[in-house]
């Protein structure tokens, strides 16, 4: 083949490789919305006390838990490990974390730009609620937001109390999946923020963000109500109190400082 002949292919394999990234940007938000209704069917029997209810047959995978966050309007399934397989339908709890609404640190994961991109629009102050299948709920607020490297032990570390961790990739508008920067959401129980705790074992790097939050959370209740319509009263009356107050003020020198100095 001559090389002008080899020189007039170029076009057509950049136009195919570009067909076939399109393809795959389209095929994973789909199927990550697709999946939410059949992630829906199988919590419900969850909820009845099924166990691993799988979403379909050959799934290795399960829904643990409901996560909402109000002000964002998200209102998802959490699956069960945070596998490729898992996180390509919804966000997955992390193996070796926390099992939701238990003490310690609960991790979740999700891509960034499918479940998990609403992570760029919360910010300190902000209620989540987290139900696991027994019917129990937690709500939290946002403490901190913080571009970390994927090598900082604080994101998977244990936690002394309950804490909920959620983790995407950074920056949420690359082109490439995947490189060493993560961005993490805490949040902490909304019935015990006081003053912010400073959170240990990592050094902030250059271009992290973060934020504490207020120490005049409202209260809110643990509850293990009987049935799914129970369940959604209690979490929206507890929420609906918290986002009626308004976001608190961050101190974005003193955290960052706080941080870097921990």
């Amino acid at each position: 083949m001559t090389p002008r002949r080899l020189f007039a292919l170029v076009p057509v394999a950049l136009l195919a490789a570009a067909a076939t990234e399109l393809g795959r940007g389209v095929l994973i938000p789909t199927k990550a919305v697709a999946a939410q209704a059949l992630l829906r069917t199988a919590w419900v029997r969850a909820r009845s006390g099924a166990e691993r209810a799988r979403p379909w047959p050959w799934a290795d995978t399960w829904p643990v838990a409901r996560l909402r966050a109000p002000r964002q309007g998200v209102d998802m399934i959490v699956l069960a490990g945070a596998s490729g397989a898992a996180l390509a339908f919804a966000p997955g709890h992390v193996d070796g974390t926390a099992a939701p609404c238990t003490p310690g640190n609960c991790v979740l994961a999700g891509h960034r730009d499918t479940t998990f991109a609403f992570l760029q629009r919360l910010a300190p102050g902000d209620p989540l609620s987290l139900e696991d299948p027994s019917g129990t709920v937690h709500v939290y607020r946002v403490v901190a937001v913080r571009v970390v490297h994927e090598s900082e032990g604080c994101v998977l570390g244990p936690a002394a109390s309950e804490r909920l961790t959620l983790l995407t990739c950074y920056p949420f508008s690359s082109p490439v999946a995947g490189g060493p920067l993560r961005w993490v959401v805490w949040a902490d129980p909304a019935e015990d923020l006081g003053p912010k705790r400073p959170l240990t074992g990592a050094k902030a790097p250059t271009n992290a963000t973060a934020a504490a939050a207020s120490s005049s959370a409202p209260a809110a209740t643990t509850t293990r109500p009987h049935d799914e319509a129970a369940s959604d009263g209690t979490a929206r009356s507890t929420i609906a109190a918290i986002i009626t107050a308004p976001r608190p003020t961050a101190d974005h020198s003193n955290t960052a400082a706080a941080l870097a100095s921990g």
